[in-house]
């Protein structure tokens, strides 16, 4: 079967993106050449800044899911906990609500494992729709570097091949273009450093810091985004991630998460949260984050946030280990302290 071939054009267009003219701004002024060096996602409206700085001019707003060339990155001289801004092509954005993104379409195959597939987005977002087909409506949207099972996958009148994702939260069928899933791999989640038994995890909510540990050796240390601040108790800020000795009690590399009202600040509907470590049974897990780039911030409702690459990481090298066919695995494994 022929596969028709999807262009970056053809995406703009098929997906509504190119209408207004954001995603495609002018040149930079005077003749000025400058290479991209990424793209950028808006994770919600923002403002473009004629200088790294919330107190400079607005020169333009890109709304929700505009999708943009990054030219490099440079450090704002404000008082910000957050001090990195994104060189767009007509001055600054903060990075805060701006998700690294990229362009890589696939090849879509109409084989299917009775287990289903673990799959990823590899484009800036894949329009989820009610059927298989162009036409239908579009129920969601799966945002980069999020991670589905496919349990359905059908080819519409053109030839397109489609993925139907069922939802693990709602038990519905989402179809996308298959251009735009990539299919995960057995070597992709086999396990980091299988042979040392004595591995161990600190988190300090203090800097916001995660911190793995064979033995008395560092292996990882990032910058994650943990619990809000929820009160003064005695001289201590205590956050809504859980302090003490916890360990490994569940896993799973792909999960829908939402909660509260979606019409209030604290409201969240999260398809496909990838690479999911769980610590406690509140439901506090280690994660990958789709909707900000705020890491060493406190800011999420008690779990811990990071980088897609660096949770897959983390799911890779903790116990207990997960088969790429398993949707999700409970049992006890690698020891996780969290401390203030």
């Amino acid at each position: 079967m022929k596969i028709p071939r999807l262009t970056r054009r053809g995406f703009l267009k098929s997906t509504g993106l190119a209408a207004g003219g954001l995603l495609l701004p002018p040149p930079p002024p005077d003749g000025l050449t400058r290479l991209p060096v990424g793209l950028g996602r808006a994770v919600r409206g923002l403002y473009v800044y004629s200088e790294p700085s919330f107190e400079s001019d607005r020169l333009n707003f890109l709304a929700t899911d505009s999708v943009f060339e990054v030219y490099g990155e440079v450090v704002s001289p404000d008082a910000l906990l957050n001090k990195r801004w994104h060189r767009v092509r007509r001055g600054f954005v903060h990075a805060g609500p701006v998700q690294p993104v990229n362009w890589h379409l696939q090849t879509a195959t109409s084989d299917l494992p009775s287990t289903g597939a673990l799959v990823e987005v590899t484009v800036p977002f894949a329009p989820a729709r009610a059927g298989a087909g162009p036409g239908f409506r579009e129920t969601a949207r799966f945002y980069y570097g999020t991670t589905h099972w496919v349990q359905q996958i059908a080819v519409d009148d053109a030839g397109t091949i489609w993925y139907g994702v069922l939802g693990d939260l709602t038990r519905t069928y989402a179809w996308v273009d298959g251009r735009q899933l990539r299919r995960i791999t057995a070597d992709e989640v086999a396990p980091i450093s299988p042979e040392v038994t004595d591995k161990h995890i600190e988190i300090t909510l203090s800097d916001q810091m995660v911190r793995a540990y064979e033995g008395s050796t560092l292996v990882l240390e990032q910058r994650a985004s943990c619990g809000t601040a929820l009160r003064q108790e005695g001289g201590r800020t205590i956050y809504s991630t859980p302090t003490g000795d916890h360990q490994v009690i569940s896993k799973r590399p792909s999960r829908h998460m939402a909660g509260g009202d979606l019409a209030s600040a604290d409201g969240y509907d999260l398809p496909g949260v990838p690479w999911v470590t769980y610590i406690h049974w509140w439901g506090v897990a280690i994660h990958g984050t789709f909707w900000h780039d705020d890491y060493g911030i406190p800011r999420s409702h008690g779990c811990i946030n990071l980088p897609n690459a660096i949770a897959k990481w983390v799911y890779r090298w903790t116990t207990p280990t997960v088969p790429l066919a398993d949707r999700w695995l409970d049992a006890k494994g690698t020891t996780v302290t969290v401390r203030d």
